[in-house]
């Protein structure tokens, strides 16, 4: 039987996320569910499709993801489902998927169309459930829907170049438990724009002039542990799912703080990296160059 996840922004004190367990186990009582969350910022699409690209490669091929976030059906929020990578994903077409879309090209997009079948005022609940069980026990999506090609996409997710590309003004997208601030600019976009240049990060007043590897490497472990006192320094890395990171060594809000609350970022706020121009060379040291360049050739 196959895996369905959930991703929602149902949090744990209601009864919504048991009841669309419930619903799948009456359907499916050999089904295997995983939660992947619950505690998704109420609405927050950015940082539900974070998440959800993050943690979606991890299962086996054929795994159904129902996510749940702004999922009430009107003319402009639309129901799709998606097979993409061969895993299936089940969502409203508000612009959740379009991260993942802009990464890897879905293999099938329908709008679904099972609605004049279901009464339904908890979408979630009574359709998304019936898609993806049908899903799992085989059946094809052009039963539940109608095909599609393009999907909506998320305002702002592509960080801002400006023409000359000395900068790019990305944003915050998520904060995580830890506290660390997870920003839309990805490593591979950051390289392409760098070109080896050096750089400067800034993130409201605090300036950031490396990024490191992982999170330890901040450390100087030639000093002895305890005269080091490296727990709550500021860093920035390019963290598993290679987005931008801005953290702090061994955050902890009790103790020394995050980058969240110490640095005042929270979702939407700008970052921005600034590019140092190419060191320019002097005419007549560059005529000198050439000019041995010409003999040795």
């Amino acid at each position: 039987m196959a895996i369905i996840t959930l991703t929602t922004d149902f949090g744990h004190k209601d009864h919504f996320a048991a009841a669309t367990k419930g619903a799948i186990y009456s359907e499916l009582p050999d089904a295997k569910i995983v939660d992947i969350s619950h505690a998704v910022s109420p609405f927050n699409i950015p940082e539900a499709a974070y998440i959800i690209q993050n943690a979606f490669s991890s299962f086996p091929k054929g795994t159904i993801h129902i996510i749940g976030i702004d999922s009430e059906l009107n003319p402009e929020n639309k129901h799709i489902a998606i097979k993409l990578d061969d895993h299936y994903f089940v969502c409203a077409n508000n612009g959740i998927m379009s991260m993942i879309c802009s990464e890897i090209a879905p293999q099938k997009i329908v709008e679904i169309n099972i609605h004049d079948r279901i009464q339904s005022s908890f979408p979630v609940l009574d359709v998304f459930v019936k898609v993806a069980c049908h899903i799992a026990r085989g059946g094809t999506l052009e039963v539940i829907g109608k095909a599609i090609d393009t999907i909506k996409p998320i305002k702002n997710i592509v960080p801002y170049v400006n023409d000359n590309k000395t900068q790019i003004i990305g944003s915050v997208i998520y904060v995580d438990n830890y506290g660390n601030v997870i920003t839309n600019i990805k490593k591979g976009f950051f390289e392409t724009i760098q070109k080896g240049r050096s750089f400067e990060i800034l993130a409201r007043n605090y300036r950031f002039k490396k990024i490191y590897d992982k999170y330890s490497d901040i450390v100087n472990f030639d000093i002895p542990e305890n005269k080091r006192h490296d727990e709550g320094r500021k860093l920035v890395v390019f963290n598993s799912g290679g987005f931008l990171e801005i953290a702090l060594y061994k955050s902890n809000n009790s103790t020394v703080g995050s980058a969240s609350t110490l640095l005042g970022l929270k979702p939407m706020d700008a970052v921005s990296i600034s590019f140092m121009p190419d060191p320019v060379v002097p005419q007549g040291i560059e005529a000198i160059q050439n000019i041995k360049k010409a003999a040795d050739y």
